[in-house]
């Protein structure tokens, strides 16, 4: 290894070491007296926006209330949920199927708002499944999810979710490369650089927001890691950084850090789409799943897809360019304009800024300094900005103002840097509690940022809140950057490990026809029961149906005799009421799967395995009347084979039988 990068890495450690054992000297400074009253959101009083916050290796989704930092809501997505019933009721199942079978968890990392004009607006909020390569899509009139759809020729679905400024393409880069699936893949991982590719995927996103693979772009084994669409000027590119040039395969932490520089890559997916057109994409075999869940039947249907469209990016040389970038690139961000694009190399002491304009004249005057792996590699100066001196250690993600102005995580230094975008000037810096990772602007990688506020998501707690054993809270932090200083007004702990987060305007969401409950009329489900005079319990063979309503206070029915040890026994309840925020839980004695959490005029299905005789009591478990106690049943349950007949009541006992 270079002696240069060694010592360089060895600083970088020891700098680690001391920022994270050690407080800013100014640390007692940095809140200022009216901190308290720009995060106060008084009782009865709404937030400004709405913060969606990834959770790491908890798989969901969590969203936070700004500037309070209030947990207001948690949304499974990758993860079986038992507090709503997500994956573990039968409409919801289907929603965790992969071409793996089912799996209850995930680890979500980023999340990314839909755009039109390349403005946030509100509609859909996408997520990422990191371990089992998926993308997510939640429905912001219910904050539910609503499709998930895996990725094929994939391994850690870390790149990704990142969209084009109308939503066109959701699109994600393979974190490890590995054998394509439609090879043999039992070959020795030393073969890394003959057998291992890298896999690019643009999900198309429909007008009611479906989603389905449109093509995948076969590219070098690299690691890739963040990206960014192009937007203005830049419509039409995306934006990946990528490490691990180096194609190691063990040790990456020493051999993926030998080189100067690394690559950002420029993908022409306008071009990529022509080449579809023209039919240069090749049909490859291979298996993945998608699964929608239908708001009319309740239901979600999961299905199994065995083809995919692939372009090659080593055949095809005029789709993906490879732009020098110092040194083991994170975060690669493009500015609202479209015309900058910031490289964020976790080991450099500087950050690169390439300019769109620049490097669409070096494409057209060729002014490449070789290939890598097939890939036309501009010169570096020549698709340079510049360079920001001496901005902090350890960058790894940028977002914006809309002011001109760029705002700089820094992990090593535990910091927030902002610059100039054009000058290229550092014009103020923050200490951040500890080791930030990602941040987050509201509109921040937009084209219109509404730069009011800047979360700071970091991966360090240590002395913030009171200490809870070797696992402490997930630490977040609010500023100011409405002046021309940062300040730090709050700090409030998160669920997970937050990596990315978007946020946007309250009012763009909430009033973008936010459902309040579902009507009953349109509830198309297989097994609603609309009425307590329809609910009912029908036997065929070992099957079990309950027709079965809930209202404050009861179920219908409530006593249930005839159920045997052995049966499958299913448990439709539709919940009657039609008054916003009045859900109704079930939950039954000895279920081995979770409870349900029923929305007003919705329906949803438990399965229950009785295994042992006697009486089974039944209950809610949402509160939801001062007679929610009363709120319960009973089921009878008798030997296999024996002849007690099937029976339910509401109200009246059910006769006696011998």
């Amino acid at each position: 290894m270079n002696n240069k990068f060694l010592k360089a890495g060895l600083a970088i450690v020891l700098v680690a070491a001391f920022f994270s054992s050690c407080k800013p000297k100014n640390s007692g400074d940095v809140v200022s007296g009216d901190a308290a009253q720009k995060a106060y959101v008084a009782p009865g009083k709404y937030d400004e926006f709405y913060n969606f916050v990834s959770g790491g290796f908890s798989g969901q989704v969590s969203v936070y209330g700004l500037p309070s930092g209030r947990l207001l809501r948690v949304i499974p997505v990758f993860s079986a949920d038992p507090q709503s019933g997500y994956g573990y009721n039968e409409e919801t199942k289907p929603m965790l199927n992969t071409s793996h079978g089912f799996i209850p968890w995930d680890d979500q990392h980023h999340t990314e708002l839909s755009q039109t004009n390349g403005e946030v607006d509100g509609r859909w909020l996408f997520a990422n499944a990191n371990n089992t390569p998926r993308i997510a899509r939640v429905d912001l009139k219910t904050f539910t999810t609503k499709e998930i759809i895996e990725l094929p020729n994939s391994a850690g679905n870390h790149s990704s979710p990142f969209i084009t400024e109308n939503t066109e393409y959701v699109v994600a880069g393979t974190r490890f490369s590995v054998p394509p699936d439609n090879v043999n893949g039992d070959v020795p991982i030393n073969t890394y650089k003959e057998n291992f590719k890298g896999y690019l995927s643009f999900v198309k996103v429909g007008k009611a927001g479906e989603m389905d693979i449109a093509f995948q772009i076969e590219a070098p084994g690299v690691n890739f890691d963040l990206s960014h669409a192009g937007k203005g000027k830049s419509h039409g590119w995306f934006f990946f950084s990528c490490y691990n040039t180096e194609q190691a395969n063990t040790l990456l932490e020493v051999n993926a850090s030998q080189k100067d520089k690394d690559f950002i890559m420029a993908v022409n997916w306008k071009k990529a789409e022509e080449y579809v057109k023209a039919g240069k994409a090749k049909k490859v075999t291979t298996k993945y799943a998608h699964n929608v869940y239908d708001e009319k039947t309740h239901t979600a249907k999961s299905e199994i897809r065995t083809e995919v469209l692939v372009l090659s990016a080593k055949e095809l040389k005029d789709i993906c360019y490879m732009i020098p970038c110092p040194k083991s690139p994170h975060g690669c961000d493009v500015d609202p304009t479209g015309e900058y694009i910031v490289g964020s190399g976790k080991l450099a002491a500087l950050i690169p800024v390439f300019s769109f304009d620049k490097m669409q004249n070096a494409i057209k005057n060729k002014q490449f300094d070789g290939e890598y792996d097939g890939i036309p590699v501009i010169k570096y100066e020549a698709a340079l900005h510049g360079e920001v001196q001496k901005p902090g250690l350890g960058p790894l993600h940028t977002e914006f103002d809309g002011k001109g102005n760029a705002y700089t995580t820094f992990f090593v230094s535990s910091e927030v840097v902002k610059w100039d975008i054009k000058t290229l000037k550092v014009l103020d810096r923050v200490p951040t509690y500890y080791s930030v990772g990602h941040l987050c602007i509201p509109g921040g990688d937009s084209r219109k940022p509404f730069g009011k506020y800047l979360i700071a998501y970091n991966k360090i707690t240590k002395d913030r809140y009171l200490p809870t054993g070797p696992e402490l809270a997930q630490s977040a932090q609010i500023f100011d950057i409405s002046g021309d200083k940062m300040q730090l007004i709050l700090d409030f702990p998160t669920i997970g490990e937050p990596h990315y987060a978007q946020a946007a305007p309250a009012d763009l969401i909430r009033n973008n026809g936010q459902l309040k409950f579902y009507k009953i009329e349109e509830n198309n489900h297989p097994f609603v029961t609309k009425g307590e005079k329809e609910s009912k319990v029908v036997r065929s063979g070992n099957r079990v149906d309950v027709y079965m309503t809930s209202i404050r206070s009861h179920f219908a029915p409530d006593n249930i005799e005839g159920i045997k040890v052995g049966d499958e026994v299913y448990f439709h309840v539709t919940n009657l009421e039609q008054d916003w925020d009045v859900p109704h839980g079930f939950a039954i004695k000895g279920a081995d799967n979770g409870e349900l959490l029923i929305m007003p005029g919705e329906t949803s299905t438990l399965k229950w395995l009785p295994k042992k005789v006697g009486i089974v009591p039944f209950y809610c478990t949402d509160f939801c009347s001062a007679l929610h106690q009363e709120m319960q049943g009973y089921v009878r349950v008798s030997p296999a084979g024996s002849n007690v007949p099937l029976t339910f009541s509401l109200g009246t006992n059910v006769p006696a039988t011998k």
